[in-house]
């Protein structure tokens, strides 16, 4: 399937909720998208085709993120490191805690996760303010490794995340659909 089609497919898979989680919230829901085989594969096949090459490890944050980010370390033959939510990662973690747009949050990964120098790709579900992700690049920093490039599936251009990237120096994000 072309790309284009890809991304027509998965448009018409995510539908638009109002009111959720709050009123005057529209919120973007992904399940009738993962409930359809060609539109998990093509957002799969998507996400996969905007990584640059030499990936060591693809990191998805909990919980959606894990949902994309372990098929497409899979299809670029790379590991997959999961960042969690506090007192979900046995051992010693490093934690960040961030801004959402509906409160703060803290993510945790394991110390030893990922090696020193590896180049890394980042997979979400959704590129919103932009403060998981900024917050998984700070715990990638601090293990050393190389944030070579972020994807996500659905990028929420007014809420301004991709701005908030850039105030970070993270300059190389990749949307599928951006609304």
């Amino acid at each position: 399937m072309s790309s284009l089609a890809n991304k027509e497919l998965i448009s018409s898979l995510i539908r638009d909720i109002p009111d959720f989680p709050k009123p005057g919230v529209l919120f973007k829901d992904i399940t009738p998208l993962l409930a359809s085989a060609a539109g998990y594969r093509a957002a799969i096949s998507e996400l996969a085709a905007s990584a640059p090459a030499g990936i060591d490890v693809v990191v998805g944050m909990e919980a959606r993120g894990f949902i994309f980010a372990g098929p497409v370390a899979l299809e670029l033959g790379a590991g997959f490191v999961p960042v969690r939510k506090p007192g979900k990662l046995p051992g010693d973690v490093y934690t960040q805690t961030f801004s959402l747009e509906y409160g703060d949050e803290t993510l945790a990964v394991h110390t030893d996760a990922i090696m020193p120098g590896a180049k890394v790709l980042v997979i979400d579900d959704v590129l919103a303010t932009g403060g998981t992700i900024g917050a998984t690049a700070a715990l990638i920093n601090r293990l050393g490794a190389e944030l070579v490039a972020v994807s996500v599936l659905l990028e929420l251009s007014f809420l301004g995340g991709r701005e908030h990237l850039a105030g970070l120096g993270i300059d190389n994000a990749t949307a599928v659909i951006t609304v």
